[in-house]
C-alpha cells in the first residue's frame, strides 16, 4: 500500500508530481515524492543496495543509514529539499533528491537557482532506465521551484551515472575536481533533451506492447471446467492457433485433483505454477478481478489482458472500478489491455498467439490492427480474411484504460513485421501525442484511421478520457497534416489497407485503365476524376481478350513512363453462344502476377465482376501463384486475333502524349479533364528527385481486388495523397528567419502579462480593439484602426482624421460582420454621404448606443478572408483559414493546421479550401497576393506558439488585394494557458 502523505509544514504535498512511467524494458513503475511515512521503506531499500552502489553514492563505505540519515532523507519541504522515489509493489527501487545550494555550495533558499542532485538505484533494477526517468522528473520539479541548474559529484568509476547525465541532452559542463567528476546541467529543455526524452518514451512504450504480444508463457485465469464460457473459449483459441509458448489454465474453483484442462496444466492459482508467467488473460467476473490482479502482481506477471466486463461502460461506479484496476496493475509494474477487451493476436511464426475471442487466427501478413471496439474488431478480422489479407498483430483494447492507440503506434513504428497500421478509434486520450506519433510513424509506413463517435461530442461509454471540443472536420485536417490516411468506414479502411500492404506507393496521380469492358473502364475513369486523379483514356481489350492479352497490356502499362498506377477491370468472358462465363480466375490472376513480377514497381489494383476465384488467387503472393496454361476453347481469343486495344466503337480514343521528360503535356491534361476554374499553384513541395525509393516498399505480390470501381479508385487516391505527403515530409518546411527581424516577442510578453494582471476574471479577458491592435502589431500584424462614432458629428470628425473614402459599420455583437443585414456601409467619399449613411443605419437598425458604430478607412478591393487561431485543451493550438462569409460559415469550407506552421503548411493551408481558385484568378479576376497571406499566417502561428496565453485570435475580414492585404477586424482573448500534457517528463495518462 502507498503511504498517506503527511503535509509538510513548509509546503503542501505536491500530488501532481506523482506519475506512472514505462521503464526501458516495458514494465511500469510509480514516481512520487518521498514522505515522512517512508522511513521503513527507505531502510529496506537501502539494505538491498550493493556495497559498491553505496560507495558510489556516498564516496565511502556506508553499510547502513543512521536514524539521522533516515530523518533527513524522508523530511522535505518540497521547495528547497525534495526527494522522489520510484516504487513497484509499494516498495522503493530507486531514489533521487536535490538540495538547493548557493554559489559556495552551502544550503540555501530562493532566489538561489542551483541544487545538488544525487541518485541511488537498487542493483536489481539498474539498466531499466530508472535513473533516466528520475532525472526527467526531478528536473521538472526543480524548474517548477525556480531552480535552473543541477550540480552533481560523481566518482570517475561510476560510468553508469555519468552516462545518465551525459545522455540526457541538457547543456552541461564537466570538470575534474578533488578526485571526482563535477557536472553542471542547465535544466532548460533543449531540442536534444526533448528528442532524447521522446526517443526513450518510444522505445519503452513499444517494448511494453511487444511484451504483451510476444509472451513466453500465458495463463488464462477463469478458464472453466465445462465447455463454453469466455475463459475456456480464449484458452481453446490460444491452443488452436498453435501458440509456441507455454499455456496454463487457472481457476480457483478447480478441483485439487484436476491436473490438465484441454491438454495444458491446470492450477488454482499462479503460485502453483513453477515458472514466472509473462501474460495473464483475466476472464472472471469484475468483482473477482482485483484478487486475480494481486495474484498476478505478486508472482511477477508482466502484462494483463482483461476481457472481463462491468467497468466504465456501466457508469460512474464502473468507472471508479476501472481506475482502481489500473492503479492496482501499475503498482505491480504491469500494463493492461482492456478491460472489456476482445483480446490480442500475434501471427509471427515464432509466437502464433491468439489470446482473443476470435475463433480463427488470421493468416500471417503485414498489417497491424488496433481497435477500441470488439464488434468492429470482429468485422475487420472477417473483412480482411475474406480479402485474403493477413495480419502481423491485432489488439482490441475495449475500454482502453491503459494501452491505447498511441502505444500501438509506438510499437508499429519499429515492428519489422508491420508495413501498414490500421486503427479504429472512438476517442483520442492525448491528441497532441497522437499527431506527433502518427507523423513519425507515417514517415516510414502508412497509418490508416477510422474515427468513430465523430459527431456525438462525447466519448463512448467506458472511455474515460478528456473530451476535445474541436469539430470533426478539424480533427480530420490535423490527421492529414500528420500524414494519417483518414477514412470514414471500416470497409474503406480494409480497401486502403490491402492496397498499401501489398503494393508499392505511386509516384504520382497518373492512372492507366485497361480491361475487357468499356463500360467498367469508363466508370473507373469517372471515379478517378472524381477523386482528383489523372486517368489515361481507358484501354478496351474487348470481351474477346484472353488472360495473355491482359498480361501483355498490363506489362505495357507498367513499362509506360507516363503512368504511375494501373487499374485492371475484368468481367466474365462471353462465349460464342453469347452466354457469360465466369472463366478461370486463377488463370487470369496468374497472368496478372506474371506481368507485375516483370514490370516496374507501380501499384496495381483489379476491379472485377463475378469472376470466380479471381480475388482469392490475386490475394496469394506471386511466388505461390503458379501460372498454368489455360485450355484453348472457343471462348478464348485465338493468337492471331487483333491486339488493337482501343475501344471497339468507331469513335477515336485520344492517345497520351508526353514530353521527353516523361511528364504529360497540357494537351494530355485537357483531354483528361478541363476544369472551369484555374487550379491554385501547388504549395512548395519536396524536389521531384525524391520519390519513394522502390526498396522502401515491398515489390508487388498480392494484388488487391475490388468489387466496385469506386472502392478501388478511392483506395488508390488515398495512396497517391499519402505518397505525396511522404515526399514532402522528406524535406520539412521551415519558418523564414526574416520574421525574427520584425517580431518583438519580449514586448508582446510584457503586454500580455499586464493585461492578465489587470483582468478581474482569473479565467482571462477579451481585449479591446486598440489593445488587440497593439499586441498583434508586436508580431508585424497590422490591423486597420477604427474610431468610435456615437453620433453623426463624431463620425464626420473620425472620417476627417482617417481620410476619405471611409466605411461606416456597426460593432454590436449581433450585427458584427453582417453586411447582408445592412450593418456596413462602404465607399463613403464625403461628409454628405457619411451623414446620409449614418441616418439610414440608425433608422434601419436602431439607436447608436445599441449599434456601437465605428468609422474605418477603406481598404483596397480584394477577396475577403478570415484567419483564426485557437487553443484546444486536448489538441493544442490550431490555425484556420477560409473565405469570409458563406463559404466558411455556411459550407464549412475551412482549412486547419496545427501550430507551429511552416512555410509549406501556410502555402497548403490557403490552397486546400475548395474555394481556393477565387484567390488565384477565378473567372478572369486578378490573382491576389497569396505571399502576403502566407506571411500573415506564419506571423499569427508564431504569436500563439510563443505565447500560449493567447488562447483565441480572429482576424475578420482580412481583405487580400492583388498587392498586399488589410486586416479590418481583430478579436483577441487572453487567458492562463491550458496545461500541456506533452512537454513535461514522461508519464502514463491517468484519467
Amino acid at each position: 500500500m502507498e503511504p498517506k502523505p503527511e503535509q509538510s509544514p513548509h509546503h503542501a504535498y505536491p500530488d501532481h508530481w506523482e506519475a506512472d512511467v514505462v521503464l526501458r524494458d516495458g514494465g511500469t513503475a510509480r514516481i512520487r515524492p518521498i514522505t515522512t511515512d517512508d522511513a521503513e521503506r527507505l531502510v529496506s531499500f537501502y539494505e538491498q543496495v550493493s556495497d559498491e552502489s553505496k560507495y558510489y553514492r556516498f564516496f565511502a563505505p556506508y553499510p547502513r543509514l543512521s536514524d539521522r540519515d533516515v530523518h533527513r532523507f524522508t523530511h522535505h519541504d518540497y521547495v528547497d529539499r525534495v526527494g522522489l522515489a520510484v516504487t513497484i509493489g509499494g516498495e522503493f527501487i530507486g531514489t533521487v533528491r536535490y538540495d538547493r545550494i548557493d554559489d559556495r555550495g552551502r544550503p540555501a533558499s530562493a532566489p538561489a537557482d542551483e541544487a545538488e542532485v544525487a541518485f541511488l538505484v537498487q542493483d536489481a533494477h539498474q539498466g531499466r532506465g530508472v535513473a533516466s526517468a528520475l532525472l526527467e522528473h526531478i528536473a521538472a520539479v526543480a524548474r517548477e521551484r525556480g531552480i535552473r541548474r543541477f550540480a552533481a559529484e560523481v566518482l570517475p568509476a561510476n560510468n553508469k551515472m555519468i552516462k545518465v547525465f551525459r545522455d540526457a541532452g541538457y547543456t552541461q559542463r564537466r570538470s575534474f575536481e578533488d578526485g571526482s567528476v563535477h557536472l553542471t546541467l542547465d535544466l532548460e529543455p533543449t531540442e536534444e533533451s526533448l528528442a532524447v526524452q521522446r526517443g526513450r518514451e518510444q522505445r519503452a512504450e513499444a517494448r511494453s506492447v511487444q511484451r504483451l504480444l510476444a509472451p513466453g508463457s500465458v495463463a488464462v485465469i477463469g478458464a472453466g471446467r465445462t465447455p463454453g464460457g469466455v475463459g475456456r473459449t480464449v484458452l481453446r483459441n490460444l491452443l488452436a492457433a498453435g501458440y509456441t509458448g507455454r499455456a496454463y489454465a487457472v481457476n480457483r474453483a478447480f478441483d485439487e485433483g484436476l491436473a490438465t484442462l484441454d491438454g495444458v496444466p491446470a492450477h488454482r492459482s499462479l503460485g502453483e505454477i513453477d515458472e514466472q508467467v509473462d501474460l495473464a488473460v483475466i476472464a472472471v467476473p469484475a468483482h473477482q478481478v482485483p484478487e486475480a490482479v494481486a495474484d498476478c502482481g505478486e508472482h511477477g506477471v508482466q502484462g494483463l489482458v482483461v476481457v472481463s466486463a462491468g467497468y466504465a461502460e456501466r457508469g460512474a461506479d464502473g468507472r471508479e472500478l476501472q481506475r482502481e484496476l489500473v492503479r492496482q496493475a501499475r503498482s505491480y509494474g504491469m500494463r493492461i489491455i482492456g478491460p472489456n477487451a476482445f483480446g490480442i493476436i500475434n501471427t509471427a511464426e515464432n509466437v502464433r498467439l491468439n489470446a482473443s475471442l476470435a475463433p480463427e487466427s488470421p493468416a500471417r501478413g503485414r498489417i497491424g490492427l488496433f481497435t477500441q471496439s470488439g464488434a468492429i474488431g470482429i468485422a475487420l478480422l472477417s473483412g480482411l480474411h475474406r480479402r485474403g489479407a493477413g495480419l502481423s498483430s491485432f489488439i482490441s483494447a475495449g475500454n482502453r484504460a491503459d494501452v491505447s492507440g498511441n502505444d500501438f503506434l509506438q510499437y508499429s513504428f519499429e515492428d519489422p513485421d508491420t508495413d501498414v497500421a490500421l486503427l479504429y478509434l472512438e476517442s483520442l486520450g492525448n491528441p497532441r501525442k497522437f499527431t506527433r506519433l502518427a507523423r513519425r510513424t507515417a514517415a516510414v509506413k502508412p497509418v490508416v484511421v477510422v474515427k468513430g463517435a465523430r459527431h456525438s461530442g462525447t466519448n463512448p461509454p467506458g472511455h474515460a478520457v478528456p473530451v476535445s471540443r474541436i469539430p470533426d472536420a478539424t480533427v480530420s485536417a490535423l490527421m492529414r497534416q500528420a500524414g494519417v490516411i483518414r477514412v470514414d468506414t471500416v470497409t474503406e479502411m480494409v480497401d486502403a489497407g490491402i492496397l498499401l500492404a501489398g503494393q508499392p506507393l505511386p509516384s504520382g496521380p497518373r492512372v492507366a485503365i485497361l480491361g475487357n469492358s468499356e463500360s467498367l473502364g469508363l466508370l473507373t475513369y469517372d471515379a478517378c476524376l472524381a477523386e482528383g486523379l489523372r486517368p489515361r483514356p481507358p484501354i478496351d481489350l474487348t470481351t474477346a481478350a484472353s488472360p495473355q492479352d491482359f498480361r501483355d497490356a498490363l506489362a505495357e502499362a507498367l513499362a509506360d513512363a507516363t503512368c504511375d498506377a494501373v487499374i485492371v477491370t475484368a468481367i466474365p468472358w462471353v462465349g460464342e453462344d453469347g452466354e457469360a462465363e465466369t472463366g478461370d480466375g486463377q488463370v487470369l490472376a496468374a497472368a496478372l502476377h506474371t506481368a507485375v513480377a516483370g514490370g516496374s514497381a507501380k501499384p496495381v489494383a483489379v476491379v472485377h465482376v463475378e469472376i470466380g476465384g479471381l480475388a482469392e488467387a490475386l490475394a496469394a503472393a506471386s511466388s505461390t501463384a503458379a501460372p498454368r496454361q489455360r485450355p484453348t476453347t472457343a471462348r478464348t481469343a485465338p493468337p492471331e486475333a487483333p491486339t488493337d486495344r482501343t475501344a471497339s466503337t468507331d469513335r477515336e480514343v485520344p492517345t497520351d502524349r508526353t514530353t521527353d521528360t516523361g511528364r504529360t503535356t497540357d494537351t494530355d491534361r485537357t483531354t483528361a479533364s478541363a476544369p472551369a476554374a484555374p487550379h491554385p499553384p501547388a504549395a512548395p513541395a519536396a524536389p521531384e528527385a525524391t520519390p519513394p525509393a522502390p526498396e522502401d516498399r515491398p515489390r508487388p505480390g498480392r494484388i488487391p481486388a475490388y468489387p466496385a470501381a469506386e472502392r478501388a479508385v478511392r483506395a488508390l487516391a488515398e495512396a497517391v495523397k499519402y505518397a505525396q505527403w511522404r515526399r514532402q515530409a522528406a524535406v520539412p518546411g521551415k519558418v523564414p528567419e526574416l520574421l525574427d527581424e520584425t517580431i518583438d516577442e519580449a514586448g508582446a510578453a510584457a503586454l500580455i502579462e499586464a493585461h492578465l494582471a489587470a483582468a478581474p476574471d482569473p479565467r482571462g479577458r477579451q481585449l479591446g480593439h486598440d489593445e488587440a491592435r497593439e499586441l498583434l502589431g508586436r508580431y508585424g500584424i497590422d490591423v486597420r484602426p477604427t474610431l468610435p462614432a456615437p453620433d453623426p458629428d463624431a463620425a464626420v470628425a473620425a472620417a476627417a482624421r482617417l481620410g476619405y473614402p471611409v466605411a461606416l459599420k456597426t460593432t454590436a455583437p449581433h450585427l458584427r460582420h453582417r453586411a447582408d443585414l445592412g450593418g456596413v456601409r462602404l465607399d463613403l467619399t464625403d461628409e454628405d454621404a457619411l451623414r446620409r449613411a449614418y441616418g439610414d443605419l440608425t433608422d434601419l437598425l436602431g439607436k447608436p448606443a445599441e449599434l456601437l458604430p465605428v468609422v474605418q478607412a477603406m481598404a483596397p478591393r480584394g477577396v475577403d478572408t478570415v484567419v483564426r487561431a485557437s487553443i484546444d485543451a486536448a489538441a493544442g493550438a490550431v490555425l484556420s483559414f477560409g473565405l469570409a462569409g458563406a463559404p466558411s460559415e455556411l459550407l464549412g469550407d475551412t482549412a486547419h493546421r496545427l501550430v507551429p506552421v511552416t512555410d509549406r503548411d501556410a502555402a497548403e493551408l490557403i490552397r486546400s479550401i475548395r474555394a481556393a481558385p477565387v484567390l488565384f484568378g477565378w473567372r478572369g479576376a486578378a490573382p491576389v497576393d497569396t505571399a502576403a497571406l502566407e506571411e500573415l499566417l506564419l506571423r499569427l502561428s508564431r504569436l500563439v506558439d510563443d505565447h500560449p496565453e493567447v488562447v483565441s485570435v480572429a482576424l475578420e475580414p482580412v481583405v487580400v488585394a492583388p498587392q498586399g492585404l488589410t486586416a479590418l477586424g481583430a478579436a483577441v482573448r487572453l487567458a492562463p494557458p491550458p496545461a500541456r500534457n506533452d512537454l513535461g517528463p514522461r508519464r502514463l495518462p491517468s484519467y
